[in-house]
């Protein structure tokens, strides 16, 4: 806390560690209960380059966070580009490895479920930006962070 006559410099999601930001973050997204979980969260895998699905059994929620996150640091993203973020390497065995994409229907439903939330919105040239209402949100839980011990 601020001592007497001293201002508190408000906080916000680039102050705090991004790895704490999201398990907060994921954290108050399932306990407002508000996005709304497929049916096949326990099933699916996250991109062709996957042999399981996630072993977390919160791991959308999570990702959820983490687009958030970057849709609030970085606007005008969009399915293709998270399909890039969260792609990797494919392990073809004897062959050589290559980069695949991650699941795009994963990444179009979470847009979606955010968006029904006002945390995110669509961009008129293409992709999403953060709005008001969701950088108010992302930085109260940032500051939740900081006050925390």
């Amino acid at each position: 806390m601020a001592a007497p006559g001293e201002v508190m410099k408000a906080c916000t999601v680039k102050d705090v560690s991004p790895h704490e930001f999201v398990k907060a973050y994921a954290a108050h997204l399932k306990r407002s209960g508000k996005i709304e979980l497929p049916p096949w969260t326990d099933i699916v895998k996250t991109g062709k380059l996957k042999e399981l699905a996630p072993y977390d059994p919160d791991w959308y929620y999570i990702r959820a966070a983490s687009m958030a996150r970057k849709v609030y640091l970085r606007g005008g993203l969009g399915v293709g580009a998270f399909r890039r973020i969260y792609g990797g390497s494919k392990r073809n065995g004897s062959r050589p490895p290559h980069f695949c994409k991650s699941s795009g229907a994963i990444a179009r439903h979470i847009l979606s479920e955010l968006q029904k939330l006002n945390i995110v919105e669509v961009v008129p040239t293409g992709g999403r930006r953060i709005t008001s209402n969701g950088q108010r949100d992302l930085d109260q839980v940032a500051g939740r962070i900081i006050v925390a011990p």
